[in-house]
C-alpha cells in the first residue's frame, strides 16, 4: 500500500517538483497552497507524512500545526534558522523533521523513507 505524503507550499514550482519525484518513487501526494488548504484536504485524506513550508501567506503555520492531528510532520524551510528557533519548532509532538530548502532530492528523498520507516 503506497504511502501519501501532502505537500504544503504555496510555491508552485516546489509543490510540483517535490509531487513529480515522490510519485516517481512510489508514493500517493496531495498539494495544498497553504495552511488552510491542507485543513480542508485533511478532511478527505489521511497522508502518513505532510511536508509543510513554514513561511506561507494566510493562517500562520505555528497556529495550524496544532490542529493537525494523526499525521507526522516534516517542516520546509527557506528560513536559515537557529538552534533555539529550531528546538522551539520541534516542539510539538507530531512535528519529525526540519528540512532545510532548497533540498537535495536524495537527502529529500532519504528523509522521507527514514521517517515512514
Amino acid at each position: 500500500m503506497a504511502k501519501t505524503i501532502m505537500v504544503v507550499d504555496d510555491e508552485e514550482d516546489i509543490r510540483s517538483t517535490v509531487k513529480t519525484v515522490l510519485e516517481k518513487k512510489g508514493y500517493k501526494v496531495v498539494v495544498a497552497v497553504n495552511g488552510d488548504d491542507c485543513l480542508k484536504k485533511l478532511n478527505k485524506c489521511k497522508p502518513d507524512l505532510i511536508l509543510m513550508d513554514i513561511m506561507m501567506p494566510g493562517t500562520p503555520v505555528k497556529e495550524i500545526i496544532p490542529k493537525i492531528k494523526n499525521a507526522k510532520i516534516a517542516y520546509l524551510s527557506v528560513v536559515r534558522t537557529g538552534e533555539a528557533e529550531r528546538e522551539e519548532l520541534l516542539k510539538e509532538k507530531n512535528i519529525v523533521d526540519f528540512i532545510q530548502k532548497p533540498f537535495d532530492i536524495e537527502e529529500l528523498l532519504s528523509r522521507i523513507k527514514k521517517i515512514l520507516g
